[in-house]
């Protein structure tokens, strides 16, 4: 799927740090690549403006489903990168599972609806909207209609994920609520996998998982070839890749500076930092 992986770059859906200075992650740790699936959208500005549209809409979950449909349509009929990604995971659905059998599409708050409901559309599909306290919203194709049945005994769901990293939304969320309806999920596809175990996790739950970009050394590449990072970058996210840990701890150690001027930067940053250093997250004591 290289197209996808253009428009990746393209939208910078994936950037790549500048030579020493990996991103900072929420969870402390810190890394040379950050993901923003969504924003295939279009562009980062038409991404984050549906976001906060979102945001707004979740105040009545009644309307929601087709007020976000609406958004996302429109998009579709005239942004060429969103429809060419969303037409290419069509494709790829229609080439490796049976439509027929496909009862359902599902997507969770907030990012999966970017692609799960344009697509349940597109394939004349009912659509699960799955809340994060696992309340469910469920529209008929067009989302003219919403459905009140809390029992979908059998049906077969299909997935729809921006990105799937250690599969953390799946397991506490996405995956129970659909159980919730007595359904099953038995697909699952993601626009991104991280290739950080999220997939294995999901066909532990008896899911096959597809996706159609995986983060790893052949998508560094692509970027080398494209010329946008070079060999320096390249080999430091070659090594990330086999292990990041340690990639990361050996950066740290190399360059002592680095979470010192982070504890003294924005308030964002400093947060993140104080994380790294107050469970010594990489065992730098």
């Amino acid at each position: 799927m290289s197209n996808i992986m253009s428009y990746l770059f393209e939208t910078n859906a994936i950037r790549f740090c500048e030579e020493n200075k990996p991103f900072w992650y929420t969870s402390g740790k810190i890394g040379p690549y950050f993901i923003n699936t969504h924003f295939v959208y279009g562009s980062e500005k038409e991404a984050t403006e549906l976001l906060s549209y979102i945001d707004e809409c979740l105040k009545d979950k009644k309307t929601l489903p087709k007020n976000i449909f609406n958004k996302v349509l429109k998009q579709y009929n005239e942004n060429s990168i969103y429809q060419n990604v969303i037409n290419c995971m069509v494709e790829f659905i229609k080439n490796n599972i049976n439509i027929e059998e496909i009862d359902y599409i599902s997507g969770g708050e907030r990012r999966d609806w970017f692609f799960s409901n344009i697509i349940a559309y597109i394939l004349n599909k009912p659509h699960i909207s799955i809340y994060k306290d696992l309340s469910v919203n469920i529209s008929n194709s067009d989302f003219s209609e919403n459905d009140v049945k809390t029992d979908l005994s059998g049906k077969n769901v299909l997935h729809i994920a921006d990105l799937i990293t250690v599969a953390s939304s799946y397991i506490r969320a996405w995956i129970p609520a659909i159980k919730n309806l007595n359904a099953n999920m038995k697909w699952s596809l993601s626009v991104v996998n991280r290739m950080q175990g999220g997939k294995e996790k999901i066909e532990s739950e008896n899911i096959k998982s597809f996706s159609l970009v995986n983060v790893d050394e052949e998508l560094f590449e692509k970027a080398f070839e494209y010329k946008i990072i070079n060999e320096k970058q390249l080999e430091m996210l070659r090594k990330f890749f086999k292990d990041p840990d340690n990639t990361m701890k050996t950066f740290l150690i190399d360059h002592p500076e680095f979470i010192e001027n982070a504890l003294n930067s924005d308030e964002k940053t400093a947060k993140r930092a104080r994380l790294l250093v107050d469970e010594d997250i990489y065992n730098l004591k």
